[in-house]
């Protein structure tokens, strides 16, 4: 599997791509968090959904576990805080994330640790929805949800040719945001 990995073992940081859409712009958005961790001194992985096996659904749900989805498991058990960056699908968030957190055991995978979340969208509003849809399955599974999240619309026209984030605005959020996750 072709994980990004920065392996930190205290305080560990997972950012979630949580599509697996080849070539998304949440994986980009994935990627400039990650280095903007890097810039304020903390390592964070990417996880992205694009890796996930193409059988979860009929080897990983209900208690089974492949040998494909172990290290996945171990990354998730490990990690103390995520980022979840959430396209917009149908006014929600994609199902494959409903999927992955289906996958993953519980409650060593998620419940009282701590998670920041960011939605994305070609449109207008940043999938508040999504995200507000995400936040209720967070809340369910113990995950605690920092209380500043960034939506981010009109995705094509925030990312610069390299993929980066530049609009003066969402720079200042994405930099607030990631100063209290540190802390969080």
């Amino acid at each position: 599997m072709r994980w990004i990995l920065s392996f930190q073992l205290k305080n560990m940081i997972t950012i979630i791509s949580s599509t697996n859409r080849p070539g998304s712009s949440t994986l980009k958005v994935a990627r400039f968090y990650q280095k903007k961790l890097h810039e304020k001194g903390v390592e964070a992985q990417i996880l992205s959904l694009s890796e996930l096996p193409p059988t979860i659904i009929a080897t990983d749900l209900y208690g089974n576990r492949s040998e494909e989805f172990k290290p996945i498991q171990e990354i998730v058990t490990e990690t103390d805080k995520f980022i979840f960056i959430i396209p917009e699908y149908n006014g929600s968030f994609p199902g494959v994330l409903k999927v992955f957190i289906d996958a993953c055991s519980f409650p060593e995978s998620f419940y009282d640790k701590k998670a920041a979340l960011v939605g994305v969208s070609s449109g207008k509003y940043g999938n508040i929805r999504g995200v507000d849809h995400f936040t209720g399955v967070c809340h369910y599974i113990h995950l605690n949800v920092m209380p500043l999240k960034i939506h981010i619309a009109s995705i094509h026209r925030e990312l610069d040719p390299n993929g980066d984030l530049f609009k003066e605005d969402t720079l200042k959020y994405v930099n607030e945001q990631l100063e209290k996750f540190i802390n969080f």
